[in-house]
């Protein structure tokens, strides 16, 4: 099957609108990883070509490929492998998407099974084109997961459904996934050139109204760094972060997919990734992961499961 081609945001009109910067940087030791070669990664390509599943691993040209899929550990990519925007960080193909396969949820659940997830992260391409955003797949593929693997628990990471009903976010959180995420990406700032699309206060909205729907739903959200934000930015957006009761926050550094992607301004040291941990720690978020490579899903199972005794630990104090 002959590739296709990989994101167009590549218009000179909006390719003059990213930040200037020197020539590509070349990256410090702390962002370097092995290329993947075991038997686990080939075994989890496999199942993942059988069932006809994208993952946001490949798509999105994840740094911890290998070390993830050796643990047979993937993040489904729900409704295709085409998204309707054009993000000036991303690595997903633009352009229109085919039509939603009624199969996949059914196909989700059987990766889960076969890959024995105990906890599986599920996310999508942004469907600007369906009514509802695409929001009723993750409420089927959620469903198809409680019915197949009914132990296996679920996060899901959802577009922000701009310009949709509330009622697709409701209808998501009453399918019951154990974690709602949804990345905010950046600083608000940056939003015009980075994340054209989406508006940063509708992402804060989304999920805040997922805690006012269900207080029991583990929300989190993400950012990047070394876009050209400063420091005290960052600190806001933590700030906005914890008024929208958001639990767990994530922080990682960018690194740029292709020569035609918004550049590297920066590349941020663990030490400064520790400080920024601390500072958000100290602002009451009940889980914190920030490391350069970290990323949404990376180690999600384990986070959930710390980010649970986190709440309990916090209301037996309460108590």
């Amino acid at each position: 099957m002959a590739s296709r081609p990989r994101n167009r945001y590549l218009a000179p009109m909006s390719e003059a609108l990213l930040p200037i910067a020197p020539p590509r940087q070349r990256k410090p030791d702390w962002i370097r990883v092995k290329a993947p070669t075991s038997l686990g990664f080939s075994e989890t390509k496999k199942l993942m070509r059988r069932l006809n599943l994208a993952t946001v691993c490949e798509e999105a040209a994840c740094p911890n490929i290998g070390e993830c899929w050796t643990k047979k550990h993937a993040t489904v990519m729900i409704l295709g492998d085409t998204c309707t925007r054009a993000c000036a960080f991303c690595n997903v193909k633009t352009g229109m998407p085919r039509a939603v396969d009624p199969l996949e949820p059914e196909h989700v659940a059987v990766a889960a099974a076969e890959l024995g997830l105990t906890h599986i992260v599920v996310t999508s391409v942004d469907r600007d084109d369906l009514p509802d955003g695409g929001a009723s797949q993750f409420v089927k593929v959620i469903q198809a997961l409680r019915r197949n693997t009914p132990s296996t628990t679920i996060e899901i990471l959802t577009p922000d459904f701009r310009n949709k009903s509330q009622a697709a976010v409701e209808a998501i959180v009453e399918a019951g996934p154990d974690v709602y995420n949804h990345n905010l990406e950046t600083v608000p700032r940056l939003y015009p050139t980075i994340r054209p699309g989406a508006r940063y206060y509708a992402s804060l909205r989304l999920l805040e109204s997922v805690k006012r729907h269900d207080p029991k739903t583990f929300t989190k959200s993400g950012v990047m760094v070394g876009l050209g934000e400063e420091r005290l930015e960052v600190h806001q957006v933590m700030d906005d972060m914890r008024s929208a009761d958001i639990d767990f926050l994530t922080m990682g550094q960018y690194l740029q997919p292709t020569p035609r992607h918004a550049k590297v301004q920066e590349f941020v040291t663990p030490q400064a990734f520790s400080a920024y941990a601390a500072i958000a720690r100290a602002k009451g978020f009940l889980l914190v992961a920030a490391t350069p490579l970290t990323r949404s899903s990376y180690h999600a199972g384990d986070d959930f499961a710390k980010m649970k005794a986190a709440r309990e630990a916090k209301l037996a104090v309460a108590r």
